[in-house]
């Protein structure tokens, strides 16, 4: 059996944590549409995180 790596590990729990919330969700009452745009709003804070960084907080990760 080969041993996960760190970043192996990190991908399979965001993709167990998406499954969770989503469900989560979706038990709230949350409908598809709603659930889209949320995720939108993630992308959309992630994406001005990223484009407020210096280059070379970039270039180190």
């Amino acid at each position: 059996m080969t041993k996960a790596s760190p970043q192996m590990m990190k991908t399979n729990a965001v993709r167990i944590l998406a499954k969770s919330i989503y469900r989560d969700l979706e038990a709230q009452g949350f409908d598809e549409k709603q659930i889209v745009a949320l995720a939108t709003e993630l992308i959309s804070e992630v994406t001005d995180r990223i484009s407020h960084r210096e280059p070379a907080q970039l270039a180190a990760r």
